[in-house]
C-alpha cells in the first residue's frame, strides 16, 4: 500500500505527517520554530531553522513507521504563505525571512497603490496592498537594504524553499503565488503588468506548476539528510490555507471552512475569482484545478489566547493550562459582563487593512477577573471570524454551515462559542494534522493513488458531531458583538504605531 508523505512548514512548528491510501495517518510528527521580533511589528525566521526541523521530522516519522523498504511513495508540501526568502545567485540565503504577520511595509505598501491604482490592484492581482504579502517586503529590501537587494537573484515562498533543499528545483504553484501581489489570480498566471509597474525583474519569482504535479524529485543529498530514498517525486503542493481546507473537505462551492492556528481564517472556495469590492477579503487560487476561494485573514487567533495564557496564567502548569482557562471562561456569561478584547496583536487585516491596530482590553473594573478577561480575549477571536463570514455573505456565497479545524475545533466549549458567535451550525473535521495532511492528499494524486483532489479530499473526510446554535444565546450577542465593531474605529486613530527603526 502507498505511503505518502506532507510536510507543513509552519509559523510555529514544522509537521511532517505520512498518510496511507485510505487516508489513514500512520505516523506524525511536529518541530516547534522561534520566531524573531527585532522590533515591535516586526517577525523573521531563519530558513536554515526551517531546513532543520523539516529533516528532522521527516526522519522521524520515517523511524516510527518503521522497516526498511521504500517508505514514501510521494512527497506534498504545504506551508506559511507570503513569507519571503531572498536568495543570491549562488543561492544562498541573503538575510532572515520577512513572515507574513510582519508589518514593517506600510510605507511601500503606499508606494503600490501610489504607482499601481486600487483598480489595477483588483483586475492584476484581486487583491490589496497589504504589508504581509511578499511584493512590499522586496521593495522593502529595495528601499531599506539596497547592498541586499543587489545581491537578490530569486525569491521564494516558505515551502518553495524547502522543495528546493529537497530536490536542486526552483518551482511553485497557484495557490502559494496567488499571496504575492505579483500573481494574476484570475488568470493564474504571473502578472507581467504588476513587474513592470514596480521596475522589478521576471526573474525573480520561480515557474508555476500545478499543485498536484511532479515539480522535482528527492535529491541524494536531501535523501541522506531526511533518511527517505533518493528519486521520490515532490508535488507542487499549496498554501497553508489551501492545503488545509482539502485537509477538511472545502475544496467545492459551497463549503466554508473556519480555522484557528496562528492566525485565523474563513475560506469558502468558489467556481469563479470573486473580489470584494472593499477588498477586505482576499482572493486566491485553490489547490485544485480551476477552483479559486474567498479568505478573510485575521492575524491573532490561536497567537491571542496564547498571549493571554503565557502573559496572564503563567503561574498555571503549562500542561492542562488551556483546560483550565477555558474552563474558566465557561462559567462567565456571554459578553464577559462588558469586557471586550480586540485581538489585533500583530494588525489586522480582514476587515481593517491596518498593520497599526493593536490589542484592547476594554471595559475593565475592579469587579472582573482573569476569568472574565479569557471570555472576552475567546469572544474575541470568535467576533474577529465573524467578521470575515460576514463578508463572505456579502459577496454572495451561502454559509449553510461551518466546518471547524486547529485549535477551534477541539475543545467542547470553543465548538459552542463559535456556533453561537456566528449563529450557524458548526461541524468539526476529526483531522489533527492540519495542512500536512492536505499536502500529502496532493502528493497521493500526483503518484496516481487518486484520480483527483475532489476524490482524494471525499474519501478521507471524517466529520466529528455537529453543534447547532442557541437562537438565544446568539442574540444574546447581538450587543457584545456591536461593542466590538465600534471599538476599532473609535481607537484608530490612538493605535498608530512610531515608526520603527529601519535596522
Amino acid at each position: 500500500m502507498g505511503c505518502f508523505l506532507g510536510l507543513d512548514i509552519g509559523t510555529s512548528s514544522v509537521k511532517a505527517c505520512l498518510v496511507d491510501e485510505r487516508g489513514r495517518v500512520v505516523a506524525s510528527e511536529s518541530v516547534r520554530l522561534g520566531m524573531k521580533t527585532p522590533h515591535p511589528g516586526w517577525a523573521e525566521q531563519d530558513p536554515e531553522d526551517w531546513w532543520r526541523a523539516s529533516a528532522k521530522a521527516i526522519r522521524a516519522v520515517v523511524r516510527k513507521k518503521g522497516g526498511k523498504k521504500r517508505t514514501v511513495d510521494a512527497v506534498g508540501l504545504t506551508g506559511q504563505m507570503h513569507t519571503s526568502v531572498f536568495l543570491d545567485r549562488h543561492n544562498d540565503v541573503i538575510r532572515p525571512a520577512l513572515l507574513w504577520c510582519d508589518g514593517r511595509t506600510t510605507s511601500q505598501c503606499q508606494s503600490i497603490v501610489e504607482q499601481v491604482g486600487l483598480e489595477n490592484l483588483r483586475s492584476w492581482v484581486s487583491n490589496p496592498a497589504l504589508e504581509g504579502f511578499t511584493l512590499p517586503k522586496i521593495l522593502w529590501l529595495r528601499d531599506v537594504e539596497p547592498q541586499a537587494f543587489r545581491r537578490l537573484s530569486k525569491v521564494l515562498l516558505p515551502k518553495d524553499y524547502i522543495r528546493f533543499r529537497l530536490t536542486g528545483d526552483m518551482a511553485t504553484e497557484p495557490s502559494d503565488a496567488a499571496g504575492t501581489l505579483l500573481f494574476d489570480v484570475a488568470a493564474r498566471r504571473w502578472s507581467d503588468e504588476m513587474f513592470q509597474a514596480l521596475s522589478l525583474a521576471p526573474g525573480l519569482v520561480p515557474e508555476v506548476g500545478e499543485s498536484a504535479g511532479v515539480l522535482g524529485r528527492i535529491n541524494a543529498a536531501a535523501a541522506k539528510a531526511i533518511g527517505i530514498e533518493a528519486g521520490i517525486p515532490v508535488v507542487g503542493g499549496g498554501a497553508d490555507n489551501a492545503c488545509g481546507a482539502i485537509s477538511v473537505g472545502a475544496v467545492s462551492p459551497g463549503s466554508v471552512v473556519a480555522s484557528w492556528g496562528t492566525s485565523g481564517t474563513v475560506l469558502a472556495p468558489s467556481s469563479t475569482p470573486i473580489i470584494d469590492p472593499q477588498l477586505r477579503a482576499h482572493t486566491f487560487c485553490h489547490a485544485v484545478p480551476d477552483t479559486w476561494y474567498v479568505m478573510g485573514v485575521m492575524l491573532s487567533a490561536g497567537s491571542a489566547f496564547a498571549w493571554h495564557s503565557d502573559q496572564l496564567a503563567r503561574e498555571l502548569p503549562e500542561n492542562g493550562r488551556a483546560l483550565r482557562l477555558n474552563r474558566e471562561a465557561a462559567g462567565i456569561a456571554p459578553g464577559a459582563d462588558g469586557v471586550t478584547f480586540l485581538p489585533y496583536l500583530q494588525g489586522e487585516r480582514t476587515p481593517h487593512r491596518d498593520a497599526d491596530a493593536r490589542a484592547v482590553f476594554a471595559g475593565l473594573s475592579l469587579a472582573h477577573t482573569r476569568a472574565h478577561m479569557t471570555r472576552a480575549v475567546l469572544e474575541g477571536i470568535c467576533f474577529g471570524l465573524r467578521d470575515c463570514l460576514s463578508i463572505i455573505e456579502e459577496l454572495g456565497l451561502a454559509v449553510p454551515q461551518v466546518l471547524l479545524t486547529g485549535g477551534g475545533a477541539r475543545v467542547p466549549f470553543l465548538r459552542k462559542l463559535q456556533s453561537d458567535v456566528f449563529g450557524k451550525k458548526v461541524v468539526p473535521v476529526e483531522n489533527s494534522e492540519g495542512p500536512a495532511f492536505g499536502a500529502a492528499l496532493l502528493a497521493a494524486v500526483g503518484a496516481k493513488a487518486f484520480p483527483n483532489v475532489k476524490v482524494a479530499a471525499g474519501k478521507t473526510l471524517r466529520h466529528g458531531s455537529a453543534e447547532a446554535p442557541d437562537r438565544r444565546v446568539h442574540r444574546e450577542f447581538d450587543e457584545p458583538y456591536a461593542r466590538f465593531r465600534r471599538l476599532y474605529p473609535a481607537l484608530r486613530d490612538a493605535l498608530k504605531q512610531p515608526p520603527a527603526a529601519t535596522k
